[in-house]
C-alpha cells in the first residue's frame, strides 16, 4: 500500500533518514519503533510532505506520493501529529466540521454522527474551544478530525503522549476497533507494549535506517533487539 526505498531526509542541513525502506500493508497495523532521535517522525513528517524528500521514492498505491502535504491528504492518507495541531480558537465543533464539510459524505463513511459515536466524550464538549480540552480530549479530538477525512491510511505519531493511563486504554481501545474495521494505520509509538499489542508488523528504526523487521509477535521475543535498538 504504502512504500518507502532509500529515503534520505531532514531538517535543512541536518540529514536524518539515510537510505530508509519500508512497506505498509493494506488492511494491516505497522509500528515503527526506536529511541528518541532515530527518525521515526522525521520518516512521518516524510511522507506527509512536511520536510522534503531528498532522494529515493515514496509509493502510495503504486503511484509515487505527492510532494505537497494537502495533496497527499488528498490521496487519502490522514496523519495525527504528535502535536496534535487542533485549532486552538475554533470549538471542537468548528474543529470537525472543517473535516467534515471538506472530505466527509453524508450516510457512507466517517461523518460527524459516527465520529461522536466513537468518541461520546466530544459530543458532550462540542461548544467548547480547544484551549479548554484536556491533552486526551485534543488527543481524541484530532484522531476524529483525521477519520474524517475518510482515509484509507491513518497515520499516528506519538498518540499516547503525556496522556493519563486510563486514556491511554481508551484510546488503544478505539485504535483497535479502527483496525478489526480493517483500517490500514502506521503508529509511530515510545509505549512498547501499546504499540506491539495493536501492531501486526513492526519496523525498528535506528539512526536514520530500518535496523529491525518482523512481526509484532517477533519483537516481543526478541530481548536482544528491544535491548539494542530500543532500551526495554
Amino acid at each position: 500500500m504504502l512504500e518507502l526505498s532509500a529515503v534520505q531526509s531532514g531538517y535543512g542541513e541536518t540529514q536524518v533518514l539515510y537510505g530508509l525502506s519500508l512497506e505498509a500493508k493494506q488492511g494491516r497495523v505497522l509500528a515503527i519503533l526506536g529511541r528518541n532521535g532515530a527518525g521515526k517522525s522525521t520518516t512521518l513528517k516524510t511522507i506527509m510532505g512536511l520536510l522534503p524528500l531528498k532522494s529515493g521514492e515514496i509509493v502510495f498505491d503504486g503511484k509515487p506520493i505527492a510532494s505537497r502535504p494537502f495533496d497527499v491528504a488528498k490521496s487519502g492518507i490522514a496523519y495525527v501529529p504528535e502535536t496534535r495541531d487542533i485549532f486552538p480558537s475554533l470549538t471542537v465543533r468548528e474543529n470537525l466540521e472543517i473535516a467534515a464539510k471538506r472530505f466527509g459524505a453524508a450516510g457512507s463513511g466517517w461523518t460527524m454522527a459516527r465520529v461522536l459515536e466513537l468518541f461520546p466524550r466530544l459530543g458532550e464538549r462540542l461548544d467548547n474551544g480547544g484551549t479548554q480540552l484536556s491533552g486526551g480530549e485534543q488527543q481524541m479530538l484530532a484522531i476524529a478530525r483525521a477519520l474524517l477525512m475518510n482515509p484509507r491510511l491513518l497515520i499516528l505519531d506519538e498518540p499516547t503522549e503525556g496522556l493519563a493511563p486510563i486514556i491511554v486504554k481508551l484510546i488503544h481501545d478505539k485504535l483497535n476497533e479502527l483496525k478489526t474495521e480493517g483500517l490500514s494505520m502506521i503508529i509511530v509509538e515510545q509505549n512498547f507494549g501499546f504499540a506491539t499489542s495493536l501492531a501486526d508488523d513492526v519496523v525498528v528504526v535506528g539512526r536514520g535506517q530500518v535496523v529491525w523487521t518482523g512481526s509484532a509477535e517477533e519483537i516481543r521475543a526478541d530481548q536482544a533487539a528491544q535491548h539494542t535498538w530500543l532500551g526495554v
